[in-house]
């Protein structure tokens, strides 16, 4: 099947970036949000974005315009229905994903393909909730998705072949590198780097060393671009403590136990990059 209608549910971080990079590659794209405030802030992120692009002359103007008129904002899921993937960017709240497919299984054709961008959750627990299993799998893209090159499709045990091959060859259309995941929580990215920012916590927790020192260690001693810790404050502490949360249920494995430090700094509204403090200080700008 080919894909030329494109649809989104969510207009955050993780779904701007995917509702830029398909609109860039010349696919139409429908976003939906809860409301017209979201659905603007989305909107001026990518303007924004690419408005940068343009004056750093990575983007012709006319590419930028472009790109912007094949993105159509909605706050209906029902306007979805002409979309032959759609790709949900919400929350990681397992009912609220279910609920939100359940409306999509009943909305789009019944030859779109269903998507998920969870990080962490069961595929095959959203896909039983509609009529479609077989068209239906996970896409994880990885922030931010206009400068990542990965894309990590994870099938359940209900994703057909085709599926699988029209997502790929998608995801190839977008500009990423793919890789194929069995449906196992944190699949193959999350179930390898999570361990280790946990571990970096652990650390910190216990006095071995500074978050700046834990950090320079793994950059100058690793070749990593940025340390474990300011990696966490990147991603969002209250992300990581969701994600690490889920993988724990699932595999009742030590390694992925949330260390009390990450609790209470989420406990403290200490999110991260996005909320001026993390385990590093933003609030200064530096």
């Amino acid at each position: 099947m080919e894909i030329r209608n494109v649809g989104v549910v969510g207009f955050g971080l993780m779904g701007s970036g995917i509702v830029q990079v398909a609109a860039q590659s010349g696919f139409k794209v429908t976003v939906s949000e809860v409301n017209e405030d979201a659905l603007a802030k989305g909107q001026k992120k990518i303007a924004q974005a690419l408005k940068i692009a343009v004056r750093k002359g990575k983007m012709e103007q006319d590419a930028a315009d472009a790109t912007l008129a094949n993105i159509h904002g909605v706050t209906d899921l029902a306007e979805l229905k002409d979309s032959d993937i759609v790709i949900e960017a919400a929350t990681e709240n397992p009912e609220l994903k279910r609920t939100i497919f359940r409306t999509l299984d009943e909305t789009v054709g019944d030859h779109a393909i269903l998507a998920s961008n969870t990080s962490s959750l069961p595929i095959i627990e959203m896909a039983a909730v509609t009529n479609r299993p077989d068209r239906f799998l996970g896409m994880h893209f990885f922030n931010p998705v206009p400068l990542m090159k990965l894309l990590e499709l994870v099938r359940a045990e209900t994703t057909s072949d085709e599926t699988l091959a029209t997502a790929r060859a998608f995801g190839e259309k977008l500009g990423k590198d793919v890789i194929v995941a069995k449906d196992l929580s944190g699949f193959v990215v999350n179930r390898l780097l999570v361990p280790y920012i946990l571990d970096a916590v652990r650390l910190l927790e216990s006095g071995v060393a500074t978050a700046e020192d834990i950090d320079t260690g793994m950059r100058l001693g690793c070749g990593h671009p940025m340390g474990p810790l300011t990696l966490l404050d990147f991603v969002g502490l209250d992300t990581t403590l969701s994600i690490c949360e889920i993988m724990f249920e699932e595999f009742k494995d030590a390694k992925y136990a949330a260390p009390p430090l990450l609790k209470r700094l989420v406990a403290a509204g200490y999110y991260g990059k996005k909320s001026g403090r993390g385990i590093y200080d933003y609030s200064s700008g530096a």
